[in-house]
């Protein structure tokens, strides 16, 4: 009996504020939308920095005419001392931390130039002189640079080392601010379902303040009466969150994976899966929202 006057005072409630309710859900869509998309983005950056990460590789830039680092004060690198390179690389001191060591001519670096800007006008500008030979090392371990910069930095025939990490570094950090203010514009929107979502339970107890009167005077309990209240923001919350993790998934699965992955074959994506994994937090955080948020309000608005 208590079950079904609790479902049916949610039935009514919604009903009477239907144009309400439909605004929380709508709010709610939108800011755990953006919530997702957030989380989302960041599982993205985090996997393209595991997948760049491994591919990374060191660049041991060696002398040529004009080079101005001090290593290469007697001119371009002789065959000598490219010979000593590649032995020191293989020396049990290096060895180690290297996985794979690669030597590319100014015409093999001249080549892969015009491959990667073949749609590019700036291919036209360069010549293969202007490129420098160079030992391309993959490291075991990423995060070990340091030790080869410092080993080969200084040593004679070796202009500079640079590491492929500078590169990636710029793009992770827009990357990041784009996640942050993906977060920003979802904070925004759920102070917005906040203020929506208690405006709309204090205008169900007002609407309805004769019938909580009544219930009082036949000695309905406090949970009782609240709960009708309580569970109305909860149903359109989770509406909301539920919306919000279709259309996630919808976009992951059909433009991600579908498109994405396909044009940029070269990339790490993420999943529909991992949509699914976000899904279970936005429906919780949902619920907690608007549980949290009407109880509160109750508590002000409705005096039991």
């Amino acid at each position: 009996m208590r079950a079904a006057f609790v479902l049916g005072e949610i039935g009514h409630g919604l009903r009477r504020n239907l144009t309400m309710v439909i605004s929380i859900v709508l709010v709610t869509f939108v800011s755990l939308t953006f919530v997702g998309a957030a989380a989302l983005l960041q599982l993205q950056i985090n996997q393209m920095k595991g997948y760049w990460y491994d591919k990374v590789e060191v660049s041991v830039f060696l002398c040529q005419q004009g080079s101005v680092s001090p290593s290469c004060a007697s001119g371009a690198v002789t065959t000598q001392q490219r010979e000593a390179i590649t032995a020191q690389l293989r020396s049990p001191s290096f060895a180690p931390y290297i996985a794979s060591a690669q030597f590319e001519s100014s015409d093999e670096a001249f080549t892969r130039f015009r491959d990667q800007f073949r749609n590019s006008p700036i291919v036209d500008s360069v010549t293969a002189d202007q490129l420098p030979s160079s030992f391309r090392i993959q490291l075991k371990d990423p995060t070990t640079f340091g030790v080869i910069q410092e080993g080969f930095s200084s040593t004679p025939g070796v202009d500079t080392v640079n590491d492929q990490r500078e590169l990636l570094e710029p793009l992770f950090s827009k990357l990041n601010q784009a996640s942050v203010f993906a977060l920003g514009t979802a904070a925004v929107m759920i102070v917005c379902a906040v203020l929506l979502i208690a405006t709309t339970i204090r205008l169900s107890a007002f609407s309805r303040r004769r019938e909580t009167s009544i219930m009082r005077l036949v000695g309905a309990s406090r949970s009782v009466i609240q709960l009708p209240f309580v569970l109305e923001g909860i149903i359109a919350a989770t509406i909301g969150a539920l919306l919000a993790s279709a259309a996630l998934w919808i976009f992951t699965r059909f433009y991600v994976e579908d498109y994405l992955s396909r044009e940029s074959q070269d990339l790490a994506f993420i999943s529909a899966a991992d949509a699914l994994l976000v899904a279970p937090a936005l429906i919780l955080f949902g619920i907690v929202l608007a549980g949290t948020c009407s109880a509160l309000t109750l508590r002000r608005y409705l005096k039991v």
